[in-house]
């Protein structure tokens, strides 16, 4: 008599192989697990905004991790370089690093030209470069719509027509656009940001319909609820008793999963969704969030 487990065995390699990835089982039926957690991320080249601190690092050092060719761009320069720096001593990988405002054109220009003149060429870019800023319609001056579509939309904009004909001439890449929940339902007190991350949603799936013929996918991330640089500014202005890691875990307490996130979990999802592991998805809205969103 066969054993049972055998037969499940050899019903999911029958599946496996129907799906097109008789890679994964090796000569006995056995799953070849180092083979379904390869991203074979290895060779690209990947541009990512606002890379100097929180998920944008956290971005840049997964990619890294797993092989990329990395450059950041970021306002600060001394914070930039550490970052670099940083990223290069934990992975062994290479990190370029450009000084770069992304709500002027030209320095997006210059960022993703340099990356090119460096490594050759582009693979994927992931526009993360943003900062919350959510008021009552009311409180919202011109200027403060202006400041932030021209960080977050605008940028994003600029910085995929800058590097799509890299990805065209080598015949395929990945976008990821970091957007929020909020642009998928915004709540009161919540503009600008909401209206520009919806905006960058509609960006992505716009995009992507005009990229698919190129191999170019285009994808966003809605984040929120993870802890970033920009989280540890408000608990050092909160004037919490609290030390830094027991202030997120209070923060914490009323999210779905009972904790924030890491922004290193954002870049594991970064990495698969621009790795050939994902090959199949674009025009996507992924949540990232602790389970908070009421929308998917």
């Amino acid at each position: 008599m066969r054993d049972s487990h055998l037969v499940e065995w050899t019903v999911v390699v029958e599946k496996v192989s129907v799906c097109g990835y008789p890679d994964l089982v090796d000569g006995n039926g056995r799953f070849k697990e180092e083979r379904m957690l390869e991203l074979n991320l290895e060779g690209k080249v990947a541009l990512v905004t606002g890379g100097s601190e929180g998920i944008g690092k956290g971005v840049a050092w997964k990619l890294a991790e797993e092989g990329c060719s990395v450059a950041i761009c970021a306002r600060r320069d001394d914070v930039l370089q550490a970052a670099a720096q940083e990223i290069r001593d934990a992975t062994d990988g290479a990190v370029l690093a450009v000084q770069a405002d992304v709500t002027k054109a030209e320095d997006i220009d210059r960022f993703v030209s340099t990356a090119i003149e460096t490594y050759g060429g582009v693979d994927i870019l992931v526009n993360n470069a943003g900062r919350s800023a959510g008021f009552p319609f009311e409180d919202a001056t011109d200027e403060i719509w202006l400041e932030d579509f021209d960080l977050k939309f605008w940028a994003a904009v600029r910085g995929s027509r800058s590097a799509l004909p890299s990805m065209k001439e080598r015949g395929g890449g990945s976008i990821i656009n970091v957007t929020h929940p909020g642009g998928k339902a915004p709540g009161g007190g919540s503009v600008p940001t909401s209206i520009s991350r919806a905006a960058g949603i509609a960006f992505t799936k716009a995009l992507s319909h005009d990229c698919a013929s190129y191999g170019i996918r285009v994808n966003t991330v809605c984040l929120t609820n993870i802890k970033t640089a920009q989280g540890v500014r408000a608990w050092e202005g909160s004037g919490s008793d609290l030390s830094y890691d027991a202030w997120c875990e209070e923060q914490g307490k009323d999210i779905p999963l009972g904790r924030l996130g890491e922004a290193s979990e954002v870049g594991d999802l970064v990495a698969f969704l621009v790795s050939e592991r994902a090959g199949f998805i674009t025009g996507a809205s992924v949540n990232i969030d602790g389970g908070t969103s009421h929308v998917v």
